[in-house]
């Protein structure tokens, strides 16, 4: 390679500088003329990733969640405590689909028809690309059904853990918890009495006494999700009682899938129980029994018959026949004959002068002849039932009555008309026409032209819309009767008596919260009894502080293990240099 050779040897670098070429204060100078080249953004795009953080930065409690329910007053209860504990952690309970960020569905397995709503909202819910999390007793029941594939899923007995399932689901993940609550290999009653709840209605609380049955009825699915009975201790039942009557609560209903199997799985009663609820009820306030079947109602005749009769327990009770055939009844295995039945009802109708005896029958069940049906019709026709819930057969997945010979849809759907057409023939109040009742007002009717009221006997009373007369015990005349109400006008020399408790919560707003919470949260937990707009302001105060108080615990966590991980490199550094 050849190699390179000068003429001329250079003292120094700064030689090859000639006159001609630019000194350093001119290109100073020349840079102040120069003008940068904007690059060019998507500012719409930009604007949007700046407000739309990664999926794995969303923050859960702060969504929007909308909650259906379907299904008998257990169910409800339930839904009722899963709005309050995600309300409790920050999140909104809407009451508008559309705003919503997450669905809650909480379904009925009773029967098809709930089912098929259930299964439509799920599918409405995924068209519009909403966040699904699903409960009660259908995926209980069958969590593994096709359309409630990769979908989160809260069991009935996991109700405590709502917002840990909706906080995954939000970030997008798929959770179920499914099993049952145990303490040392014993099934409970379920979840906690003293979660957080919102009430659907303010004045009335829902108290599941136990959950589960020990029957095994061939048509039902429920006893699939439910399983078989687990009761609440006593003590704790009247724990939540009295804790709703400090909330302002004047009416109270007694709930489970049969309620007079309750404690025998405790080594109590159904008698013994309402005996302490009795005691904690305050004048003024009422309790109403739920659904009892028959088998075990009749152990307990004469203590039930005092309860009844008592002042503040309305003379009401629920007992499903379903049907007035015995060999209907068999292939049912519903643990007693038609005989039995008639046993209870007369008793308590002479020891309790009055009473409301509601029922239940399911007209078309596999087998039943034409002959088992007007047996079924005679009994309807000799007890002129005031409340009786008619519903045609529908033969359940997975129970042994879908598995029997079926009776032809026509025929059933003929026997539920035939039926409803006999219910319909008689007015069970119009006998009372004239009369002076004391009712308890509690809500607000349909078509909202009347209060809702229910005398001692709970046969609803509709009565003037008198904001002053809500939640209070009025005396009314009675003047007209429907085929399911009376109308009642206050009597003009009556005094409106207030129940000795608490002032009720503002609708919405979180019950049952522990003075642990309270003293975190500050006073913005309790909205004030003010006009909705406040109300609405209060609840907005809590989920900002609520939300604050959780960015606070966050960004506290991320600044300590920040500061650990800065202590460590510095003592690798120390031992690095030493």
């Amino acid at each position: 390679m050849p190699s390179a050779s000068c003429d001329t040897l250079l003292d120094d670098i700064e030689d090859m500088v000639t006159q001609e070429d630019s000194k350093p204060q001119d290109r100073h100078f020349a840079r102040k003329h120069v003008v940068p080249k904007v690059r060019k953004r998507n500012s719409q795009k930009y604007l949007q990733e700046e407000n739309s953080p990664p999926s794995d930065s969303i923050i859960p409690g702060i969504q929007k969640v909308w909650i259906r329910t379907w299904g008998c007053s257990h169910n409800n209860s339930d839904g009722e405590y899963m709005a309050g504990q995600l309300a409790a952690y920050g999140y909104e309970i809407t009451e508008k689909a559309s705003d919503a960020d997450l669905w809650l569905l909480n379904s009925c397995t009773v029967k098809n028809p709930a089912e098929d709503h259930f299964r439509n909202s799920i599918k409405k819910a995924q068209e519009e690309n909403k966040k699904v999390v699903l409960a009660g007793c259908v995926p209980q029941a069958q969590p593994r059904q096709d359309y409630l594939r990769g979908l989160s899923i809260i069991g009935v007995q996991q109700i405590d853990r709502v917002v840990e399932v909706v906080e995954e689901t939000i970030k997008g993940h798929s959770v179920r918890l499914l099993g049952p609550k145990k303490d040392h290999g014993k099934r409970l009653g379920g979840a906690r009495l003293d979660l957080p709840k919102i009430r659907k209605n303010p004045l009335i609380e829902i108290i599941s006494i136990n959950t589960g049955c020990l029957n095994a009825c061939t048509y039902c699915k429920t006893k699939h999700a439910r399983g078989t009975l687990a009761s609440y201790p006593i003590d704790e039942l009247v724990d939540r009682a009295r804790q709703s009557f400090q909330e302002g609560v004047c009416e109270i209903w007694l709930t489970s899938e049969d309620t007079g199997a309750y404690g025998r799985d405790l080594g109590t009663d159904l008698p013994t129980l309402l005996w302490r609820l009795v005691a904690v009820i305050p004048e003024g306030a009422m309790l109403r029994l739920g659904m009892t079947n028959p088998p075990y109602i009749l152990e307990h005749l004469e203590e039930m018959a005092k309860i009844l009769n008592h002042p503040r327990v309305y003379a009401f009770l629920h007992i499903p026949v379903q049907s007035a055939s015995d060999t209907v009844l068999m292939d049912m295995k519903r643990e007693y004959c038609v005989a039995d039945f008639k046993r209870v009802v007369d008793f308590l109708k002479e020891k309790v002068p009055g009473i409301t005896i509601a029922t239940d029958i399911i007209c078309g069940f596999p087998g039943e002849t034409d002959q088992d049906f007007q047996e079924t019709v005679k009994l309807v026709e000799e007890y002129k039932f005031p409340s009786l819930f008619i519903n045609q057969f529908y033969p359940r997945p997975g129970t042994p009555a879908a598995k029997m010979e079926q009776v032809p849809a026509q025929v059933k759907k003929q026997r539920t008309k035939d039926l409803s057409r006999i219910f319909h023939s008689y007015n069970p109040y119009d006998h009372k026409i004239g009369e002076r009742q004391q009712v308890l007002v509690t809500e607000e009717s349909f078509d909202s032209k009347f209060y809702v009221a229910h005398n001692r006997f709970y046969e609803q009373v509709l009565v003037p819309k008198n904001p002053s007369f809500m939640g209070k015990m009025v005396e009314v005349d009675i003047y007209e009767s429907g085929k399911h109400f009376m109308k009642g006008q206050p009597a003009s020399d009556a005094r409106v008596y207030t129940p000795s408790i608490s002032k009720p919560l503002a609708k919405g707003e979180v019950s049952g919260l522990t003075e642990e919470f309270r003293s975190r949260c500050g006073s913005h937990l309790r909205a004030p009894s003010v006009p909705s707009s406040a109300s609405q302001r209060g609840s907005v105060s809590s989920r900002t502080v609520l939300r604050l108080h959780r960015l606070h615990d966050a960004c506290a966590l991320k600044m300590s293990v920040g500061l650990a991980l800065l202590a460590l490199l510095f003592a690798l550094f120390v031992k690095v240099y030493n």
